[in-house]
């Protein structure tokens, strides 16, 4: 820290309790000046050579017979004027970071400047201001959180403005020319990770970050933080994330954590005003700052109150984010009139919005151009993101006992199909909707089946979904049927494999082989069956027949009986020979347990027949 030592006389002063202070002196006091709660007992001619409005106070108090003079409204309070009255004795002061804008304020009020003597006070101080302090990083803070209680005499003398200007300035300058102590714990940002190619390790741990600044401003109050962050962007040369990395760290130091803490009576206006405040600051590119903070911001304004403006901004910035989004992020606590957990209308509200900007399925007529497929599919990743977003958040909504059906099929139907190519996680979704609401009608039961397609379920999901007694029997039996279908489709495509890998030259029939092999092995990890691996051509055909059963043979038995019973099976050999030649047309029940004999029969003399 910079300080700066005037005079050279020791300190005279003496203190009689805590409201008398006097000099310790041959010659009596002859003057009583009160400021504030204490009485100062001084010497006219010390304090009449350097201060003017001393001068004019001491004519008007002997016209007046008086010999007290009382300051009103003194800037700084006592222990500025003891300042500068040392000042004026010629008794040792020490000025810094914390007293001197103090003292700055003092001097002006007693009007200590050049016009009544040459080397005045005003004039010391100024110059310690502009050759020390706001050349430093650190007391230029300080300084300017000291001005704060001594407006608008801090303003009016353009310190504020000053410190403001400096500690800017200083922000913008390239960072490999910081060499300054400043305060950074945060991990650093996933870009300044970054290594550039041919930089060492130990040269990128010396570097200084983009964002170095910001820690040391959020000390800040929120005021001061606003005119800073202010002048920041109006130098044109912070990088618009990097302001919104500095409001993100000030939100996450000032706005309470908790929620009581956040709408309590003597907290909430300031809570409300400084959040307002955050979101004005809040870069014109729509892109800078995380989506998962600007969704705490939103959550924090849906429980203060926030104007409609505000919120209306904040809406619009996270729609356009949304596939960034976590579900954790999304769980915004719902309010007055809403019965529900959590804002699920807010989350439409988001939802609709960000379908809206994106244009999806717009013809970009560039085809064929990189650049136009490179829009196309970051758009469709994106889109994805927020199907796999919206199906974690109804799994989670789902818990909620208050939360109607009418709601959770809304919200379901929001997305695109496009966007949920699996239905994994909205089948987890209803099924947690179906155990948390067991009143649900038959009806009510259907319709929110009626969300999920079974041709998009996974093996795993599939075999849940058999022996989900909470699911209709049309359900069940369309999750068993198209099973069997999956797997009839893969044992014709391994047939087909085998055939063609047969009529090659044993060179060729070798190479053949291993593709086969591979395919089958791919088919058969898909749907989780254990095997092992293939070491002779001709058990190529008897594992695509167990390949074929495994759907049936992980089903219950509860769930086979009811299959089993919609759709009859013959059991003659004439019939399975006849499902081998019709592939996927076919029923899926042609191929089960009871005709493993005759397939393997089968399968051995086409095997003869070919070689």
């Amino acid at each position: 820290m910079k300080f700066m030592k005037l005079g050279s006389k020791p300190d005279a002063f003496l203190a009689d309790g805590k409201s008398i202070r006097y000099i310790s002196a041959e010659l009596a006091a002859d003057i009583a000046i009160s400021v504030g709660e204490v009485k100062f007992y001084l010497h006219k001619f010390p304090l009449l050579s350097k201060s003017y409005r001393m001068q004019k106070l001491v004519l008007k108090a002997n016209g007046e017979n008086s010999d007290e003079i009382n300051l009103v409204d003194f800037p700084g309070g006592p222990k500025a004027f003891e300042i500068c009255a040392k000042f004026c004795y010629g008794m040792t002061v020490t000025l810094n970071a914390y007293n001197v804008v103090a003292a700055r304020c003092a001097a002006e009020y007693l009007e200590m400047t050049e016009d009544v003597d040459r080397g005045n006070l005003i004039f010391k101080i100024e110059v310690f201001l502009n050759s020390s302090i706001f050349r430093s990083w650190k007391d230029s803070i300080i300084v300017l959180q000291t001005t704060r209680s001594l407006l608008p005499w801090s303003d009016d003398l353009k310190v504020v403005g000053r410190c403001i200007d400096s500690i800017a300035s200083k922000t913008s300058i390239d960072p490999a020319n910081v060499n300054w102590s400043y305060t950074h714990n945060r991990k650093l940002a996933s870009a300044d990770r970054v290594l550039e190619e041919g930089i060492k390790f130990q040269e990128r741990m010396e570097s200084v970050p983009k964002d170095w600044w910001i820690e040391d401003l959020c000390e800040l109050d929120i005021d001061l933080f606003k005119r800073v962050i202010v002048a920041v962007k109006s130098k044109g040369r912070m990088d618009a994330n990097v302001i919104g990395e500095a409001l993100r760290t000030y939100a996450v130091r000032w706005l309470p954590d908790s929620v009581d803490a956040l709408v309590s009576d003597a907290n909430q206006f300031r809570n409300k005003s400084l959040l307002e405040t955050l979101i004005a600051l809040l870069p014109s590119d729509v892109n800078s700052g995380s989506c998962s903070f600007l969704l705490k911001l939103l959550k924090v304004a849906t429980l203060v109150g926030t104007d409609g403006l505000a919120r209306e901004q904040l809406v619009k910035r996270v729609s356009l984010k949304l596939h960034e989004a976590s579900v954790i992020d999304l769980l915004i606590p719902s309010w007055a009139p809403q019965s529900t957990k959590y804002d699920v209308e807010l989350v439409k509200c988001l939802l609709k919005q960000y379908l809206l900007h994106g244009n999806y399925g717009r013809d970009y007529g560039i085809k064929n151009n990189e650049i136009g497929n490179g829009m196309i599919l970051l758009e469709h990743n994106s889109l994805l993101n927020v199907g796999k977003l919206i199906d974690g958040y109804l799994v989670e909504i789902a818990h909620d006992p208050n939360l109607s059906l009418s709601s959770f099929i809304e919200l379901s139907q929001s997305i695109p199909d496009s966007a949920r190519p699996i239905h994994d996680t909205l089948y987890r979704a209803i099924d947690v909707y179906l155990k948390e609401h067991q009143g649900l009608t038959k009806s009510e039961r259907k319709r929110i089946c009626g969300l999920m397609d079974v041709k998009k379920l996974t093996m795993e999901a599939s075999i849940h979904a058999a022996q989900n007694e909470r699911l209709p029997l049309r359900v069940v039996v369309q999750v068993l049927y198209f099973e069997q279908v999956r797997g009839a489709q893969a044992l014709t495509s391994t047939q087909r494999d085998t055939s063609c890998s047969t009529t090659n030259t044993d060179e060729e029939s070798d190479k053949m082989t291993v593709e086969s092999c591979r395919k089958l092995e791919k088919q058969m990890s898909r749907i989780k069956i254990e095997d092992g691996d293939a070491r002779k051509k001709g058990k190529l055909a008897k594992k695509a027949c167990r390949n074929s059963r495994s759907g049936a043979q992980l089903l219950p038995s509860r769930s086979r009986r009811i299959f089993d019973r919609l759709w009859p099976v013959g059991k003659g050999h004439g019939e399975h020979k006849s499902s081998e030649t019709s592939g996927s047309s076919q029923s899926p029940t042609s191929v089960v347990p009871a005709d493993t004999k005759s397939s393997r029969s089968s399968t051995r003399r086409r095997r003869h027949s070919i070689s």
